[in-house]
Order: structure tokens, then C-alpha cells, then sequence
């Protein structure tokens, strides 16, 4: 099955795709990396749904005209794919989380916006979308759900290891090794380029720091780092989920209330030394033996250089050692997501989000031919390759 996969995160940048060819060997699934890619939004575009976010107030007619034009873009990139590397099967989207609602460390609902509908007429396939609601209802956070890919990725390691995303949030998945009697677990640790990327618009007018060159050029700030690490959020135990309903411009706005000396490259670096901090304490913590990064703060040299730092003893790669390019990863999960719920498989990882059971994830918009569910087993490892 050549399942289309697609996100946008929390850094609101684009829309990454990745179509993956799965093929299914007893109880091992095989993914061939077709193509991948990204899309940035256009500036136009970019500049509606940034207005949109937390904390800002939207009108319904907001709410609709962002839902039909993500929803229209998305279908572009998605038959722009589909021009390049031939037809797909299946199309599972994310969208474009515009809210994600915590309340009493609980998640109570959550909205993605990119109308399926327009996927469906642009691509004659079935496309699978509102992937987090299931989990919801079921009790869960929602998020994070790239722990079903880490965990096929990675069971085999042998090592107690963790998958790390650096994009907007930092979140972790936690894959016991072969001693360990724990259930793998996975949360949102806190901002990981959120904040960055807010103060380096803020500054410089570009989307986030190119190249980790202001966190680089500053020096971070010991009282301000202290200031931050006392955010209640990190304290609350696993499962969690977080995102830009907390660390959003406002949250930086605060910052320079509270610390109105400190400013340019200096704020920027402590910035960057808050996620090395959070991301360091946890992996602690936890004793890890290998840490396996992915995400656009694999980009940010500085980023990468404080973790390293913080912990030595540890192993670090990035997810390309495994398949799976760290631009590309979380595309490639929604397409596994699309997969498994193709086949009346669970998306969703119990211990990880927190939910009651697994569940089998997202809505359906059949195509023409109509939607009927295949059959395969439950993979237990997942082998990925390239074209």
C-alpha cells in the first residue's frame, strides 16, 4: 500500500509530505521512502495562521476561511506529489493544529484545520484526517502519536533509548531496553524552538534563528534560565501534552517584562539553553543510553552543541540512522498512522498518550470507489528503506 503522508507543526512553517510504500512481511512491515519533501506556506498564508493562534481571539468566518484555504493548499502540495512520483493509495493528513485544549493537565479537545474534503478531489484517494480526537475521547492527550513509529523503529535496539523531536515542542518517546519492566511512555517536554523562533521574529523578522547564529552569538542568562525552568509545566508528570496554547508570544512578551535588560543574541541563547536544559534533565532522568533526534532543531548547530554538552555520557544520533530523515519523520509517521488505520489498526500507543486502550485513529473521506478496510497483522517492527 503507497500511503501519502502530511504535516504541518508547531512551528507553522509548511507542509511536510512523505509517501511511503508499505509492505508487510509476517509481522514485519517494510516502508520504502518514495519522496519527501516540504512545502513552505505562502507568506500571505503564513501571516493569517500566525495571527490566528493562541493567544489571539478568531472569528468563526476566521475559523472557516483558514480551514478551507490550509485545506486547499494542503491539496496542492498533495497532487503536486502525486505529479512527481505517481498515484498513491491512501492520504493521511494532520493539518494545521490552530488550538490544542489543556485544561487541569487534561486534554479536552483539540482542532486541526485543512478541510479534507479538498485532499479527496485533488488526489481521487481516500484521505484519513482528525487523527488526535480518538485518543481524546478515549482519555488520552492526543499527543504525541509518532510513538507508534518510534517504537517499531527502535524496539530492537537493545538499549533503553529515547526518540526526541525538536520542532516547535520538544516531545520524547521512551523505548525500554531488554532489562527494563517499564511500558514505553512519551510527552511533550516543553518548547523546543517555539520560543526561539518567536524572539528571532521578533528581532530579526525571519521565522527562527538560521543556523543557531544569534543562540551562538549570545550568552545565555543564568537568572532568566533559572526564571524559566521554574514553569509549572515541566513539573507535571507523564502523559502531557503542551504547545503554542502556553509558549506563544505572549509568553516571550512576559520574559521581557520580567528581564527588560536582557535582549537581543543574549535572550536568544538563553532561549536555546532552556530546551538543552529541559531536554538534558529529562534524558537524566530517565538514564539513557541513546538519544535519537529529529526535527528542524537538528538544524540549529547551537541547539544540538548545548544537549551534546549536557550530556555526555550519552549516545546521540538522528533518526536518518534508522530510515527515517529527520525533516521527514513525522511525515513519514502520519503515512504509517494511514497505514495502520487502513487496516483497522490501533494509531495510538495506551502508555504513551495516556488513552484507555489503543484505538484505531481519524476520520475517513472515502474517495469515489468508497472506503473498505484491509486486512494485515499488527506490526511489531517496522524496516524502512529508500527508493
Amino acid at each position: 500500500m503507497r500511503v501519502l503522508g502530511m504535516i504541518s507543526g508547531t512551528s507553522h512553517d509548511g507542509v511536510d509530505v512523505a509517501v511511503v510504500e508499505f509492505t508487510a512481511e509476517g509481522d514485519v512491515l517494510h516502508g520504502t521512502l518514495v519522496t519527501s519533501g516540504t512545502t513552505a506556506y505562502p507568506a500571505a498564508l503564513r501571516a493569517r495562521l500566525v495571527a490566528a493562534l493562541p493567544p489571539s481571539a478568531l472569528p468563526m468566518a476566521e475559523v472557516c476561511a483558514l480551514d478551507t484555504e490550509l485545506g486547499q493548499f494542503f491539496a496542492s502540495c498533495a497532487a503536486a506529489t502525486i505529479a512527481d512520483c505517481g498515484e498513491v493509495d491512501l492520504v493521511c493528513t494532520h493539518g494545521q493544529t490552530v488550538f490544542h485544549w489543556i485544561e487541569e493537565g487534561r486534554a479536552r479537545g483539540t482542532l486541526q484545520l485543512g478541510q479534507p474534503a479538498f485532499l479527496t478531489e485533488a488526489t481521487g484517494a481516500s484521505v484519513v484526517s482528525d487523527v488526535r480526537s480518538r485518543d481524546i475521547a478515549a482519555g488520552g492527550q492526543g499527543a504525541p502519536l509518532v510513538p507508534v513509529l518510534d517504537l517499531l523503529l527502535l524496539g530492537q535496539v537493545g538499549k533503553r533509548c529515547s526518540a526526541l523531536n525538536l520542532g516547535g515542542i520538544a516531545n520524547v518517546t521512551v523505548v525500554p531496553g531488554p532489562s527494563d519492566d517499564f511500558l514505553p511512555y512519551a510527552y511533550d517536554l516543553g518548547p523546543a524552538n517555539a520560543l526561539i523562533d518567536a524572539a528571532a521574529l521578533q528581532l530579526t523578522g525571519r521565522y527562527f534563528d538560521a543556523d543557531g547564529a544569534l543562540g551562538a552569538a549570545g550568552t545565555p542568562d543564568e537568572d532568566l534560565l533559572r526564571w524559566l525552568l521554574a514553569e509549572p509545566y515541566y513539573a507535571l508528570p507523564a502523559p502531557k501534552s503542551t504547545g503554542k496554547e502556553l509558549f506563544h508570544a505572549g509568553y516571550l512578551a512576559e520574559i521581557t517584562r520580567q528581564f527588560p535588560h536582557l535582549r537581543g543574541a543574549d535572550l536568544v541563547a538563553t532561549l536555546t539553553a532552556l530546551t538543552a536544559e529541559v531536554v538534558a534533565a529529562e534524558a537524566i532522568r530517565i538514564g539513557l543510553e541513546l538519544l535519537v533526534v529529529s526535527g528542524g532543531g537538528v538544524r540549529n548547530p547551537t541547539l544540538m552543541t548545548m544537549i551534546r554538552n549536557r550530556l555526555p555520557g550519552v549516545e546521540i544520533t538522528t533518526s536518518d540512522t534508522f530510515g527515517a530523515p529527520s525533516d521527514t519523520k513525522e511525515a513519514i509517521a502520519f503515512a504509517l498512522i494511514g497505514y495502520l488505520t487502513a487496516h483497522g489498526l490501533p494509531g495510538n500507543v495506551p502508555s504513551c498518550t495516556g488513552a484507555a486502550g489503543p484505538r484505531v485513529l481519524g476520520s475517513i473521506t472515502p474517495a469515489g470507489s468508497g472506503w473498505a478496510m484491509q486486512q494485515a497483522p499488527m506490526p511489531t517492527a517496522l524496516v524502512l528503506h529508500t527508493a
